[in-house]
């Protein structure tokens, strides 16, 4: 299995447990070994009092392209913590695209940027999140 099989087919497992993400209208648009690339458009529901997008579906969008690049090896990995700074508003009927990439996993711990842009290609936020690999797999690869 090649590393960009392995996360797709990481990926698959996932997707088909995750109820949040599916619930709130993210797709998967990429998958590759430490790297994913979520897609979201802005609806009604999903904004605030203020009439712009919610920071928690920013932030959920964030989280999960985080979660899927992060678990991309097949093993079961967790967020530490994370962090993320909102840069610009996020309007109804935006089309959102979270990538996430990998800056360095060693061992159980890694770090993973998530670039949030707009349809326009403004970045409206940056998180950076900490993982932590629980050691089992996601799936059971063939041999």
């Amino acid at each position: 299995m090649t590393p960009k099989e392995r996360a797709a087919q990481s990926a698959t497992t996932m997707w088909a447990g995750d109820n949040a993400s599916a619930w709130v209208g993210m797709e998967i648009a990429e998958i590759d070994e430490g790297h994913a690339v979520l897609t979201l458009t802005i609806r009604k529901d999903h904004c605030n009092g203020h009439g712009i997008g919610h920071g928690g579906v920013t932030f959920m969008l964030a989280d999960s392209a985080f979660a899927f690049a992060c678990n991309s090896r097949n093993v079961a990995t967790v967020a530490q913590h994370n962090t993320i700074s909102f840069l610009a508003p996020v309007r109804l009927g935006d089309t959102l695209t979270a990538t996430a990439r990998e800056i360095t996993q060693s061992g159980r711990s890694g770090i993973t940027d998530v670039t949030v842009t707009n349809q326009d290609g403004v970045i409206v936020a940056e998180f950076r999140g900490a993982s932590r690999a629980l050691g089992t797999p996601l799936f059971e690869e063939p041999t």
